[in-house]
This record gives C-alpha cells, structure tokens and sequence, in this order.
C-alpha cells in the first residue's frame, strides 16, 4: 500500500540497533506499510513541522524515527521517506535531530 524510502542516514541508525530491535523496527515498518489508519502510539506529527515521527518502544527506551510522507494527510500518503533516526532521552533531542532531518530531506530533493 505504501512505498518506504531509506535514506543512508536511516539505514546507519537502523544498522546500529541490536538484532531484536532491528525486528521491532521492521514490523513497524510494515505495520505503517499496509495499514491504512496507524494507531497513534506509532506514528505522530510532529507540531509545528512537515515530519512525522515513528516510536518504538523497547523496555523503557524510546527509539525515534522522524519521516516525511508524499502528501498532508497521513493516511492518504503513499510514500514515507524515513530520514533519521534517535533513542529518546529528553526533548531537547527534537530540536536537533528535526534539523538533522530538514538537512537531509533537503540534499534528497
């Protein structure tokens, strides 16, 4: 249903990650890949921006992956660009890795 884009700064994130949440990550990743409307403790827009975000929780940490879809409205999207990823410690990692990903969004285009 959907097309998902790796950027090469994905990718390092993602091969960074421990195999198991490697496997979490991917069945996300298929979850926003077929399912039409995706329960927001996934997927979220992110205020104030054009990206969105895909949480994965492993025990008590958050793994972050900010993404950019073809159109507004999420559920109308037939491709996500996923741009880069984080492990969530505080707030203050958005601000710098929504730069990270506009930097990135903006060599792709």
């Amino acid at each position: 249903m959907r097309t998902i884009i790796r950027s090469i700064e994905f990718d390092e994130f993602y091969n960074s990650l421990p195999a198991n949440v490697q496997n979490r990550v991917q069945y996300v990743l298929n979850i926003i890949a077929e399912v039409k409307v995706v329960h927001k403790k996934f997927v979220k827009k992110l205020v104030n921006t054009n990206f969105y975000e895909l949480r994965i929780s492993v025990g008590s940490e958050y793994r972050v992956i900010l993404f950019a879809i073809d159109h507004e409205n999420f559920i109308e999207a037939h491709q996500i660009l996923l741009l880069n990823g984080f492990i969530k410690k505080s707030t203050k990692d958005y601000d710098k890795e929504i730069k990270k990903a506009q930097q990135i969004l903006n060599t792709l285009q």
